[in-house]
Order: C-alpha cells, then structure tokens, then sequence
C-alpha cells in the first residue's frame, strides 16, 4: 500500500510559522519584542529562502518560527524549498500564522507533504518529525491526494526489477482498480500473438516473466481520456546490450507505466467527470535464445511493418501495439508517457517534461497549469519533414533512425502513426528520476508531468 502523506490536526500547542520575505524582514524584526527581535538579528535572519529562525520562549520551547521566502527568482530557482525548511524543523506540530493563498501557497503546503515521503521498502528511514496543520486558504483534501498519488509513482519507481517485473506493475495496477472500483483485465504471454499485440509480445518474450498488456478502465464521463504509459520494468537493451553504466538504473524505465498509474489514482481520488482507460504494455527487453534480432521486421497490431535496427529501442514497440489499440477507439485526449530517449534529456535535462503535441490549445494550457503547480514541462516539436528520417524504405518505419539526430522527435514521430485518428494526442518523454538530492524530492523515481496534466483536466473541466 503506497504511503498517506497528511497534513496534522489542529492542536491548542502548535508553534506559529510566520513567513517573511527579503524586503519585509527589517519591519517583521521590529515589530517583534526587543529580546525576540535582538535574537533574529543577531542568527542573521534576513528573510532568504528557507531560512529558519527560532524565537524563543520562556520556557525554552520556541514560542516562534520565522522562515524566509526569498525572492521570486529565488523560489523559482528552488522550488518546494520554503515547504521542505518545514518538514526539517525539529519534533512538534506547527501551524502557519496566516491563510495561504494562490499558486505560492499550493507549493509550499506540497512541498510539506511530499518532503514527508520515504523509501522504506528494503531500510527503515527516519520520518520527519515536523507536523504541519493544515493550512487554512487551501484545499489541503486536494494536495493530500495529489501528494499520495506521487508517492506511488515514486515507490514503483524506487523498487527494483527483481519486486517489480510485469506480473508485479500488474499486481499494483489491480491494487488501484481494486481501491477505486476501476475494471481491469490484461493480455498476457502468448495470448498478446492470438489477440494481435505482436510488437509487446516480441520485446518480451526472451525473459522469464511474461510479458502483458494492462488495461484499466474507469469513470462514465461524456469526456473521455487514455494514458498510455511505457512499462519496460528492466532494460538490459536486449542483443545491442548496454554497458553496464547505462543499465544501472534501468529498474525506472517503467517510470511512464509509473506516472500513469499516479496520474490515474489523481483522477480516480478526485473523482473527475471522465471515461479514463490506462493502457500500460509491460515487459522485460531481455537476451535470451528467442530474443529479437537487429534486421528483423515485424508487423504491428495497426498492420504497419517495423524493421529493427536496434533492440535497445524496445519502448517505442510496446507503445506502438498499445496505442493503435487506442486508435481503435479514440479518446477526446490521448497521453502516452515513457522514459523514451536519451536525447530528450540532453535536451532538457533531467528536471523538465518535454512533451509533444499538434494541439496548440492543449500544449497552452498545459504549460499555463505547469508553472501554476511547480511540475515543469517544455514543448517540443512533432517536427513532419522528420518524417523520412523513420522510414526505411525495406518497411514502413524503423525503429531506431540512424545518425544519432533529433532522437526525441523521431520517436515522437514514430509514436504518432499509431493514432491517426485520435482527436488530440500528447506523447511525453520523461526521466523519472531526480539524480540529485533536491527540496521535496529525494534521489530516485519521481513523477514529471502528471501534476501540470492533472491541473490542465481539473481547469478544462471546470470551464
């Protein structure tokens, strides 16, 4: 069961927060009493971001806590760091002073709850201590389950291939359906060949478990939503084998099944007027006697045929089955999402969501709901004159272009002759994983995107 990660109830004892940015710190220290305002001065307290000064009391609890905002730029610098100062603090329950309001208050109240997450699954770690009221001004209920949500995606991200192969994404997937009434079944083995899933069948069927197609489905909306999300639980780059430096942390290339499934809980927990179905393709790239072979072609579920240049492009296949079965029956808004390609991050880095879509209304208001939740995400292009790059010309596309150019668009390009006949389709390219120690997220499996996206379904429905 993924972790709760909640705000405190309210208690007669806890300790004031008050929030004090750069410009306002000099008249907030004066307006303190002498002995409180002697103190801040003389820690230095000047109202930095995620600055914490303790005033004292008589009793030698502290009757006070001032924490500094800092500037625009600084908490745009460092996001969530103002609500992971708070989770730092020392043991008690702590309240803020004043109402939070607007996007600035949504970030740090979730900037608290997702500074509480921990991967304990395999080593105890040591909670926080820090137990924050629910601040007033906010729909805390909301961040509790967004906050809940990420901690899935992350926990799924976080275990290794060993605990989360097919079978096991499978066994988290019916865990959510189970926990929100969701209907779910899947294709398993060679099953996939009789019902027409070649593509997923063949990248995994040279590993011990079987691979499979999960399809969950949700909700009677008069609107309807797919997310397709990449479910390789381990990627050894099948007979092009990685190095072993690039096959570290291939336990997160199901980070796309990951976000999915996060996402999905968002939706499902919020109760959002849709018809969701969740299309997850999971699989081992393994090597083995039967594993495929660069050269091969292989027809896939839509009747176009792949040739195979590299079998360390595997993703791309299992999405490809999984979104013409989509095609079949086209949702009002499609999203795939997968750790796709190395190029996208090296053209974005690890901490941004690039996306594509030829739905500029869409791609507008995703990035309006991006900068409001703290969940970035830049726009990349479906770039048509690429297009020959994924052909051929021995088949109908190729799955891994020569040339070493564009990397992230041709896959995109690739992924989109599978739903012609969708009405709006995003395909993201995500890292899923944070390589660093940062405010509110720890090193390892972190959500991209899913926050930004389900900001852009909640604002879309209401309007």
């Amino acid at each position: 069961m993924p972790q709760t990660l909640c705000f405190a109830a309210p208690t007669t004892d806890a300790i004031a927060l008050h929030l004090v940015a750069p410009d306002g710190a000099d008249a907030a220290l004066s307006g303190l009493p002498d002995a409180q305002s002697a103190w801040a001065r003389h820690h230095g307290f000047s109202g930095a971001l995620a600055q914490v000064c303790a005033l004292p009391g008589d009793t030698g609890r502290p009757s006070a806590i001032l924490i500094g905002t800092g500037t625009a730029r600084d908490r745009a610098r460092q996001r969530f760091a103002i609500g992971a100062a708070i989770a730092a603090l020392p043991e008690a329950t702590y309240r803020l002073a004043a109402p939070l309001q607007g996007t600035d208050g949504e970030e740090l109240a979730l900037g608290y709850l997702l500074s509480l997450y921990r991967f304990d699954r395999y080593r105890s770690q040591a909670p926080a201590k820090a137990r924050l009221v629910a601040p007033d001004g906010l729909d805390t209920a909301r961040l509790e389950r967004i906050a809940a949500a990420e901690a899935l995606t992350r926990d799924l991200i976080n275990t290794p291939a060993e605990d989360m192969g097919p079978d096991a994404l499978e066994t988290a997937a019916r865990d959510l359906a189970g926990r929100f009434g969701a209907g779910i079944t899947t294709i398993e083995g060679d099953d996939l060949l009789a019902q027409n899933f070649p593509l997923i069948h063949t990248v995994g069927r040279a590993a011990g478990r079987a691979p499979r197609l999960i399809d969950l489905r949700w909700g009677t909306g008069a609107r309807s939503l797919t997310l397709v999300g990449k479910g390789v639980c381990f990627d050894t780059g099948g007979l092009n084998l990685k190095p072993g430096s690039s096959m570290a942390l291939m336990k997160k290339d199901m980070g796309g099944a990951a976000t999915v499934l996060g996402l999905a809980q968002m939706i499902m927990a919020e109760g959002l007027d849709l018809s969701l179905r969740v299309l997850i393709p999971a699989v081992e790239n393994a090597v083995a006697g039967n594993a495929f072979r660069p050269g091969d072609i292989f027809t896939a579920r839509n009747g176009k045929t792949v040739e195979i240049n590299n079998t360390d492009a595997e993703g791309r296949l299992v999405l490809a089955d999984a979104l013409a079965l989509a095609n079949e029956t086209p949702a009002d808004l499609t999203i795939s999402m997968a750790t796709l390609t190395g190029a996208a991050r090296t053209a974005v880095g690890p901490d941004i969501a690039p996306f594509f879509t030829d739905d500029d209304g869409f791609a507008a208001t995703l990035a309006q709901a991006a900068a409001q939740v703290a969940d970035p995400v830049w726009r990349l292009p479906f770039h048509t004159p690429y297009e020959a790059m994924i052909e051929p010309g021995i088949a109908d596309l190729d799955n891994a272009p020569s040339g070493g150019m564009a990397g992230a668009i041709t896959a995109a390009l690739f992924l989109r002759r599978f739903v012609p006949d969708v009405p709006s389709y995003a395909h993201f390219d995500i890292y899923g994983w944070c390589p660093t120690n940062a405010p509110a997220r720890p090193k390892g499996g972190v959500g991209m995107g899913a926050r930004a996206i389900f900001r852009t379904l909640t604002e879309g429905l209401a309007r």
